[in-house]
Order: C-alpha cells, then sequence, then structure tokens
C-alpha cells in the first residue's frame, strides 16, 4: 500500500529545508529547568484559558499551568531521541503531576520520505485513541520503516500491535481521511516560527530541539 503525502512540503524555503540538522544537546535537566521557571511564571500570572485539547495526541491536564507543544517528525532521529529517551522522564516529572500539559504537532520535514506516511499512520490510529501507543511504535521501530522506500505494508502492521480495527485503519489510511490535518499541523508550525525537528512552543516561543538551553 502506498500512503498518499499531503502537500506539506511547501512551507519553508528550500535551501533551509535541506539542511542537515545538527544533534541536538536537549537533556531532561535543561528542559526542567525551562519548566520549572515557567511553572513559577505561570503561578503569579492569572489562570490560563484551556485551548483546544487536540484531546487524542494530547497528555496531561486541561488546567496545567504550561502548555507545550511538541512539533516533531516521525522520521527525525533526534525525534526519536527525544521521544524515548527524554520524554518519558518530562512525562513523569511534569505531565502526570498536573503541571505541564503536552500537545504533539506534526511537522514532516521534506528530507524525510517516509515522514507523512507515518504522520498518517499515527493520526489514523488517534482516530481510535491509539495515537500515543502508535506514536511510541514509529520512534521505536524508526530504524526499519525509515529506509523503506514503500513502508506502507510494514506501517499497517502496528494496527495488530496497537490492537486497532484494522478495517476502520486501512480505510483511514486509503482515504486519506487525516491529511488536512497534518497539513493543517504543519502549517501552524511554520506560523509558530519552527524551523526544526524537535521545536517546542512554550508559553508564546519557540525552543528548537538542535539548540542548548541556556
Amino acid at each position: 500500500m502506498v500512503l498518499e503525502r499531503p502537500g506539506v512540503r511547501r512551507h519553508r524555503p528550500p535551501e533551509r529545508r535541506q539542511r542537515r540538522q545538527p544533534p541536538p544537546l536537549l537533556t531532561p535537566d535543561s528542559i526542567m529547568r525551562l519548566l520549572l521557571s515557567l511553572l513559577i511564571v505561570a503561578a503569579l500570572a492569572a489562570p490560563l484559558r484551556a485551548q483546544d485539547p487536540m484531546a487524542a495526541r494530547t497528555k496531561g491536564s486541561l488546567t496545567a499551568p504550561v502548555t507545550v507543544y511538541e512539533m516533531s517528525d516521525f522520521q527525525c532521529p533526534y525525534c526519536a531521541r527525544f521521544a524515548l529517551d527524554i520524554f518519558p522522564t518530562l512525562e513523569v516529572e511534569f505531565i502526570q503531576t498536573g503541571k505541564v500539559r503536552w500537545i504533539f504537532v506534526n511537522f514532516p520535514l521534506p528530507m524525510h520520505d517516509n515522514a507523512v506516511s507515518a504522520a498518517q499512520v499515527a493520526m489514523c490510529a488517534a482516530q481510535q485513541g491509539k495515537f500515543w501507543p502508535v506514536h511510541d511504535l514509529l520512534f521505536r521501530n524508526q530504524k526499519v520503516w525509515a529506509p523503506l522506500e514503500a513502508p506502507g505494508e510494514y506501517l499497517l502492521t502496528f494496527a495488530d500491535s496497537a490492537s486497532l480495527k484494522s478495517g476502520a485503519f486501512k480505510d483511514c489510511l486509503t482515504t486519506g481521511a487525516t491529511r488536512a490535518e497534518i497539513e493543517s499541523d504543519a502549517q501552524a508550525a511554520v506560523r509558530s516560527g519552527a524551523a526544526s525537528t524537535p521545536s517546542f512552543y512554550i508559553e508564546g516561543g519557540i525552543m528548537a530541539g538542535a539548540q542548548p538551553l541556556e
């Protein structure tokens, strides 16, 4: 099966898109320090209004004082490193304790041929309430599907791994039901100022994963 790609590759200047991203310097400690500082500011400010929850790809309480938008590409190796090595610590320390609400935003980069197909898989899983299990499967198995010329057949195996209704999942993929949502995500990421992945929109400012947090 060939998964169609929405036109999400023309939002950023070509010369910037083709540059190889330097390794990110994010560490759990550096992100924790930043979030702690934001929590202090939020505690002194007026309560935040609840935003669109995008519940299927959101973790954390609607009343959390800090909301983080993660702009990520499923084929990006630095995004995989963040998702597998750093995010679990942040989830325990900040999300599960009600301090931070975390929202995933699709931002597939043009240099990654299979990124949009992977995003479609995740978003179709989201329609069945299984975004996060498939999110983890995609990143955990990135080295398997990322280099494939036609990853569709392999990606379909995630339906069984995540206990999805396979018929509805396949229909979602073949009809391109989530393409518009992925396109909207990418446009929002560009408007927010994101230029690499992973990037994070935290309380009104962009933090790029390829830069140190100081």
